[in-house]
C-alpha cells in the first residue's frame, strides 16, 4: 500500500530542504522504493514505520532520508560528445586545468574525465580533479575504484579498459594512476559553496532537472562564482541556463552545447 498523503508530504519536504530535490505528486512509489532499504537497515517493518521515527527524531533522518531520495545514475563517457569537447578545452588551455565534478556518484564521470587526462594529457599531471556528491555513501564506493562488469559494459570503450583496468574477481579494479587524480568530498549543491578553489570546467550534468526553477538559478549563480574567466559548464542535453541566469553565453564545442562563463562575469572577477 502507497504512504499516506501526509507522510509523502513529510518527506517531500524534508527532501527538499535539505537537497533541493522536487518531488512532484504521484512519486510515492518512488518514496516507498528509495526508503525500503533505509526502513529494514533501521528496524523498522515498513517505510510508514520509519517514516514515524522520522517524525520523532528529524534532526536524526533529514539527512539520512535526502540522500536515500537521490538518484545516483551514472555510467562511464556519459553521452560521449561532452568528452570529446572536454578534449577541446583542455588543449585550448595550454596549461594543467581544474575540473570539477559536481555530482560524482559512485565515481564513473570524475574517472571518465581522470581517464581523458591520463590518455591525452599525460603532461598535465598537475591537473586539479574535484568530484563532490550530497551522498558520502556514494563517494566511500567511488574512492574504492571497483567497478562490476555490468559497470564497465555501460559506456567504457575496450580500448580504456584494458589499459586503465585490472580484473580482481568478478569486479574490475581501476588503475591507481588513474584513481589517485581524483579528490573526492562531500558537498550539497543547495547550500552556500565552500572554500574549493577556481575551476576551467564544471561537470553539472542530469543535475538541475531534479530543481525547482529558484534552485536551479541559486545552484548556476553559485558556480559562476567558482569558474574562471572564459570557464565551461558542462549541463545535460535537456537543461539549460536560459532563463535562469545572465551568467554564462551558450556555446557549441562540437557536438556539445556548453556553456561559458559571460565576458561581463568574468570582467567582473
Amino acid at each position: 500500500m502507497s504512504i499516506s498523503a501526509g507522510d509523502f508530504e513529510l518527506v517531500r519536504t524534508m527532501v527538499r530542504e535539505r537537497s533541493g530535490i522536487a518531488l512532484a505528486d504521484g512519486k510515492e512509489y518512488l518514496v516507498e522504493a528509495r526508503l525500503a532499504p533505509l526502513a529494514e537497515r533501521e528496524g523498522a517493518d515498513s517505510v510508514a514505520e520509519l517514516i514515524a521515527l522520522v517524525r520523532r527524531t528529524p534532526d536524526r533522518y533529514a539527512d539520512i532520508v535526502a540522500k536515500a531520495l537521490a538518484t545516483n545514475e551514472t555510467s562511464f563517457f556519459r553521452d560521449v560528445h561532452p568528452f570529446d569537447a572536454l578534449r577541446e578545452m583542455i588543449a585550448g588551455l595550454g596549461r594543467p586545468p581544474a575540473i570539477w565534478c559536481g555530482a560524482a556518484s559512485t565515481g564513473q564521470e570524475p574517472y571518465s574525465v581522470a581517464m581523458v587526462l591520463a590518455t591525452h594529457f599525460p603532461q598535465h599531471a598537475g591537473a586539479v580533479l574535484l568530484a563532490t556528491d550530497l551522498s558520502d555513501d556514494v563517494l566511500a564506493r567511488a574512492a574504492t575504484g571497483r567497478y562490476s562488469q555490468l559497470d564497465v559494459n555501460r559506456g567504457l570503450p575496450a580500448p580504456m579498459l584494458v589499459r586503465w583496468f585490472t580484473r580482481d574477481g568478478a569486479d574490475w579494479q581501476l588503475a591507481d594512476a588513474v584513481r589517485s587524480r581524483v579528490t573526492f568530498r562531500q558537498l550539497n549543491l543547495v547550500r552556500p559553496l565552500p572554500p574549493i578553489g577556481r575551476f576551467d570546467v564544471v561537470f553539472l550534468r542530469n543535475v538541475l532537472i531534479y530543481f525547482e526553477r529558484d534552485m536551479k538559478r541559486s545552484v548556476l549563480e553559485s558556480i559562476a562564482t567558482v569558474l574562471r574567466p572564459g570557464g565551461h559548464l558542462l549541463l545535460g542535453a535537456s537543461e539549460t541556463t536560459f532563463g535562469l541566469t545572465d551568467a554564462f553565453e551558450r556555446v557549441t564545442i562540437g557536438r556539445t552545447v556548453c556553456y561559458r562563463l559571460s565576458t561581463e562575469q568574468g570582467a567582473a572577477r
